[in-house]
């Protein structure tokens, strides 16, 4: 790779805007981060405070704000500090190491996404057998299986990107080191890598997606047999949480890997949704369209002013 590559550092073009246009966006992106971390530790704060919460849907909902925390992280501060500089520059291993990081916690949000839509399937269609499918076991396997398989992920993405020789030019269209802009700087043909990294990352953003929605699927069938209508209003309001979320993570994602890697204009405004705007939204929609964190955060909230 030391003969093939010979730029040691690359360029951030996506938001090179006039001087005080980019200090309006820091101030709007560092508000937005701010209530992503807030709203996501809020919410890991109340599931571990409330023994109430201590069932699996609400361990994978911790799960998936931790991951969300991690996975906005690795993007949004670079992001924020480049908005206050001239030259928006990162180097090669920085670049690397970024793309790494980012593909390791996507992969595990997207079957994370998965494992939730597989508990609510189970807890809807087959309630009398929730307790014993779903049980502690089963659902620390589960999220260890979204660690392991995120980290056999982007050890290939980052491995195919790394092989690739970078002659020039070095300006990235896009606010952080990602694998489509980042094979259009490439000097060679990535035709064949480009078709790697599409069965990769497209297959694994689809095929979570399509799990997800083959379960909601005899959710959906099972939730219009219920006869009570409390039941159903419910069932239906956890349900659609869910899917709002994945329809929101998932939807940005398989327009971004299920195409070749060639540059267009939305995609800027797609990479900030599912980068920030997605993973700030979950705690939001998670919160208000169900009344028991709703319950719980009150809870925690009164009893930390009661304690001081």
């Amino acid at each position: 790779m030391e003969n093939s590559t010979k730029i040691t550092e690359f360029v951030f073009v996506a938001f090179a805007f006039p001087q005080r246009f980019q200090y309006c966006m820091f101030f709007i992106f560092l508000i937005l981060y701010v209530l992503l971390l807030s709203g996501n530790i809020l919410i890991m704060m109340t599931i571990r405070a409330d023994p109430h919460l201590h069932c699996p849907m609400y361990f994978f909902l911790a799960k998936l704000s931790f991951i969300d925390l991690c996975y906005s992280s690795v993007t949004v501060p670079k992001m924020l500090a480049d908005l206050l500089s001239d030259r928006k520059t990162i180097s090669f291993n920085g670049c690397i190491t970024q793309l790494y990081f980012f593909h390791f916690f996507a992969c595990a949000e997207c079957f994370l996404f998965t494992a939730m839509g597989y508990d609510r399937y189970v807890a809807i269609c087959k309630p009398l057998h929730y307790s014993t499918i779903m049980n502690r076991k089963l659902c620390l396997w589960m999220v260890a299986a979204t660690w392991t398989i995120g980290f056999v992920h982007s050890n290939i993405q980052t491995s195919l990107t790394m092989g690739l020789p970078f002659c020039g030019p070095n300006e990235i269209d896009s606010f952080f080191c990602d694998i489509p802009p980042l094979i259009r700087l490439a000097c060679s043909d990535t035709k064949m890598i480009d078709a790697m990294i599409v069965a990769n990352s497209g297959f694994v953003s689809l095929g979570c997606f399509l799990a997800v929605l083959f379960s909601y699927i005899g959710i959906g069938s099972t939730i219009l047999k219920i006869r009570s209508a409390e039941g159903r209003r419910k069932a239906f309001s956890t349900c659609v949480s869910h899917l709002t979320v994945v329809t929101f993570f998932f939807g940005p994602c398989v327009f971004i890997y299920m195409r070749p890697s060639t540059a267009l204009k939305v995609d800027r405004v797609v990479t900030v949704f599912y980068t920030v705007i997605a993973p700030m939204l979950n705690p939001v929609i998670y919160t208000l369209r169900n009344e028991e964190v709703k319950t719980s955060i009150k809870k925690v909230w009164r009893r930390g002013i009661l304690y001081k």
